[in-house]
């Protein structure tokens, strides 16, 4: 019997193998099959460390159509900053969905900010204003790197700026992001500067409560909110909730953990009625998108292992392609 093999993909490898625009449009494929029930995705197993300050996450996925599984597990310790560690730490496995056997292990840190970025990208794509050109930032970590190189792929982006509560951290992302994506990226003194003139608005931060005013919005602004994914942490102020055209990854989801809509729904400020769709729906057709150029859209996102199954099995097709990769025997 044959000796079974798979591919070891670093983080490097990862990111090569996925450029940011393929991600985007492989969260719209993963968001529709989602929708249209083409995805076997359980709710993901939350195992909170209290005596560590930190969270575990177990996030199966099964594709219908692609025929394969992954399993993400990833950490998230708060408390890692001050050590001088990633936030997240995180391992996706990639397996044949017809006959079981393991393809390959990835580097899950690398393609969570990836394809959450591709998500808020895509929502972008369908939701923002087409001639959406400024982009405000809360957060400067990893995350939020990919937040704006995604946004950065779907709109013609003239600059950005972005606001941190560690302002050498958030002088650090202006510094590698201007360079990186060759348009201005600067680091605004407050919230309320931040969001200046802001068309598109990311919040990736691990914020328990509103990052920023709703008054100080602008109208028509569209907002991606991916930094929360517990009940009583939120990002988003209730008052831009409330007035939003609200969208999200995935219903079921949101209302067990999102708290930029839970806490609203708590204090009776608006229902379960006021999601207006999935994201899948608005790439399906099957329901409308933004109203108007004036109405502020609400993209939140709590991740779904769908995203990392269409991430992974992506990067695979493209490191064999590729010749990326390391290949290990089991």
């Amino acid at each position: 019997m044959s000796r079974t093999k798979l591919l070891f993909l670093s983080a490097e490898d990862a990111r090569r193998a996925l450029p940011m625009s393929d991600a985007v449009e492989a969260m719209k494929q993963a968001f529709a099959e989602l929708s249209a029930g083409q995805a076997i995705v359980p709710q993901r197993i939350h195992m909170p460390l209290p005596h560590a300050g930190g969270d575990v996450l177990f996030m199966p996925a099964a594709g219908i159509d692609a025929g394969r599984i992954s399993m993400k597990i990833i950490t998230l310790f708060e408390g890692n900053h001050a050590k001088g560690l990633p936030f997240i730490h995180a391992l996706i496995v990639l397996i044949d969905g017809i006959d079981g056997r393991p393809l390959a292990i990835m580097d899950g840190a690398t393609i969570t900010a990836m394809r959450t970025g591709a998500a808020s990208g895509a929502a972008t794509d369908l939701l923002a204003r087409t001639d959406a050109e400024t982009v405000a930032i809360f957060g400067a970590g990893v995350q939020a790197q990919t937040q704006l190189e995604a946004v950065c792929a779907v709109r013609p982006i003239v600059r950005a700026s972005v606001f941190d509560s560690n302002t050498l951290v958030a002088m650090e992302f202006e510094t590698e992001m201007s360079e990186r994506l060759g348009i201005p990226v600067t680091a605004a003194s407050s919230a309320r500067a931040n969001l200046f003139g802001a068309d598109i608005v990311c919040t990736a931060t691990t914020a328990h409560t509103p990052v920023f005013d709703d008054a100080d919005l602008v109208p028509g602004a569209h907002i991606n909110a991916v930094g929360s994914y517990k009940p009583d942490v939120r990002e988003i102020p209730a008052e831009t909730v409330v007035r939003a055209r609200v969208f999200v990854d995935e219903i079921g989801a949101v209302l067990e953990e999102a708290g930029d809509l839970l806490v609203p729904m708590r204090n009776g400020l608006i229902d379960r009625d006021h999601i207006h769709a999935e994201l899948g729906e608005i790439v399906l057709g099957g329901k409308m998108g933004r109203g108007n150029d004036r109405e502020i859209t609400l993209f939140k996102s709590v991740g779904i292992a769908i995203q990392d199954l269409a991430a992974a099995g992506r990067i695979l097709t493209n490191a064999r392609r590729d010749g990326l990769g390391t290949e290990l025997e089991l």
